[in-house]
């Protein structure tokens, strides 16, 4: 189909959290002007005491090699540990490492199973991979059906490249798949 699904980690620092740890506070600060190895140490700090956002930023730095050395396993880690508490760009960003296999085995199943849970929460470029997973049946069984259903939720939230998602899945589906993946996307929406 020629589609590229969408694996590029969320690497923006979440500037607007507010995280009464001061560790966290410096690390965003140091962050904000550029010093990224005084940003590493705060955020680290902050990581091993258990804040999530603190844990997601870690792993950015580590994934990019900003302040400290690249390294795919440590970002691996912080970012499993951030979407084990529920961070949801974190979700995203563990589904894309499985995805990719950085820091840990290609797993495509995995991926599937932290996208779902980011999509799950309304994260849009989730709820596209999750559909174009079920379009090209890469980790679950191919599934136009909810391929379709998750790309309206896609669209529904502005995400770009999921309408010309649907027009593919569309040209592909028969009159009864595509009334039951309207009915899908509907008792989704019903359910948010």
């Amino acid at each position: 189909m020629g589609r590229l699904l969408k694996t590029t980690l969320s690497f923006a620092l979440l500037l607007a959290c507010q995280v009464s740890v001061a560790d966290y506070e410096a690390g965003l600060i140091a962050a904000q002007n550029g010093d990224y190895e005084l940003a590493y140490e705060e955020f680290k700090l902050a990581a091993e005491e258990g804040e999530a956002i603190a844990q997601f930023n870690l792993a950015i730095l580590y994934f990019g090699g900003q302040g400290v050395a690249q390294n795919f396993t440590e970002a691996f880690r912080w970012t499993h540990a951030a979407a084990q508490q529920g961070h949801v760009a974190a979700q995203f960003n563990l589904g894309a490492l499985y995805y990719e296999g950085q820091g840990t085995e290609r797993d495509p199943a995995a991926a599937f199973e932290w996208y779902a849970r980011a999509a799950d929460l309304g994260y849009p470029p989730a709820q596209y991979n999750l559909a174009d997973m079920y379009a090209s049946g890469t980790g679950v069984d191919k599934d136009l059906v909810n391929a379709h259903a998750w790309a309206n939720t896609a669209l529904g939230n502005d995400y770009l490249g999921a309408e010309d998602l649907i027009e593919q899945l569309e040209a592909e589906m028969s009159g009864d798949q595509l009334s039951e993946a309207r009915r899908l996307y509907a008792r989704m929406q019903i359910g948010r």
